[in-house]
């Protein structure tokens, strides 16, 4: 994987990605953060050398260069998944090139169901804790101990100074941001009713179907990583109703504004 990442970051850095220090993945309708960066230089999956394609129609397939807050920034517009058939270490791919162009810290964003039925849909969660449940580890491979230390500490995989700078901005805005556990599955298929159960018995506030194994390798890498979910639907098993995906969308788009400002006026503070 080693000579894989020396390859990628040769390429990306010939194309202009020149020392980045905040890495940002975007989720699941939240493209528009782009339209607030000065774009430098943007490079298509498919060019890049052993990089995966994003095979999901609502994500995008770019990873972007350029400025935002007057910080030099490296964002993922369209990420991946387990769903689509590719393997964790794929999936986690692009936050070890970003690692390795020279990010210090990474900030995520997803779209989640709520299962804390305090949480309403429209709202932001920022994720203080998370639930692993996609069957593996990003980490369990041979040779891993290469890249970082092989059992990474997760005692505290969310930055708390991060994590502050975001209640106060979220208070400031008046911007309603709830704080929780995520659980991480490997979908695609939304959960059952006794699903949705079991999550709440086990502590999640939230489910999703990404950003645990991009925050476990970040903190593997020793990154600073924070991560916001945007709440597109309530998930409550005694009134259960099918979901529309493009709603989910739409109440994810509806709650972008939010989340840009509570991106873009943190990054102006680190």
């Amino acid at each position: 994987m080693l000579k894989f990442i020396n390859e990628t970051v040769e390429y990306l850095q010939g194309k202009g990605f020149e020392n980045p220090e905040i890495g940002i993945i975007l989720g699941t309708g939240l493209g528009q953060l782009i339209n607030e960066i000065d774009i430098l230089v943007e490079a298509s999956y498919n060019h890049i050398p052993y990089f995966p394609t994003a095979t999901v129609e609502f994500h995008k397939g770019k990873l972007i260069y350029g400025k935002l807050a007057e910080k030099k920034v490296v964002v993922m517009q369209g990420r991946f998944h387990l769903y689509e058939g590719y393997t964790l270490q794929d999936v986690t791919y692009p936050v070890r090139i970003m690692e390795k162009l020279g990010i210090k810290t990474l900030l995520v964003s997803n779209a989640a169901g709520a299962i804390n039925l305090n949480f309403k849909k429209g709202e932001l969660m920022l994720i203080e804790d998370h639930i692993n449940l996609q069957g593996s580890s990003p980490l369990a491979f041979n040779g891993v101990e290469k890249l970082g230390e092989r059992f990474t500490d997760m005692s505290a995989p969310y930055n708390k100074n991060i994590n502050s700078t975001f209640k106060t901005i979220a208070k400031t805005h008046n911007i309603k941001l709830h704080k929780g556990v995520y659980a991480s599955v490997v979908g695609p298929q939304l959960e059952t009713r006794a699903e949705y159960r079991m999550l709440k018995i086990i502590g999640a506030d939230a489910v999703g179907m990404s950003t645990v194994p991009e925050v476990i390798v970040a903190n593997h890498l020793k990154l600073k990583v924070a991560a916001v979910s945007v709440l597109t639907d309530e998930c409550d098993p005694d009134n259960l109703k099918p979901v529309v995906i493009s709603e989910i969308i739409a109440m994810a788009a509806k709650a972008e504004p939010n989340m840009i400002t509570l991106f873009k006026e943190l990054i102006e503070t680190l």
